[in-house]
């Protein structure tokens, strides 16, 4: 007997066959991967530099704005390293 995931998984498959990667596109897939990882740790390094230096100025003007900085360029790479992933597994 089956379990309810399983049937689940099955009825996924059904409306939405999963994709099938080459060994390249796993490893393009990496890449990219490791390449955004490294662009966001350094935007949330320097940033939260940034956002110590203001906090101990006591500047909370500038802290709220690099806090909404680092939010939202961390989320434009997330974005962006989706956007690439997806151009590989499309085949593009």
């Amino acid at each position: 007997m089956k379990s309810a995931y399983e049937l689940a998984m099955e009825r996924l498959n059904q409306s939405e066959p999963e994709i099938k990667l080459t060994n390249e596109q796993r490893e393009q897939l990496a890449a990219i991967d490791e390449k955004f990882k490294a662009k966001m740790a350094e935007r949330e390094l320097f940033l939260t530099d940034l956002i110590k230096k203001a906090t101990m100025e006591g500047n909370h003007l500038e802290l709220q704005e690099l806090e909404t900085q680092k939010t939202r360029e961390i989320s434009s790479l997330k974005e962006e390293c989706e956007s690439e992933k997806d151009k590989i597994r499309s085949g593009s």
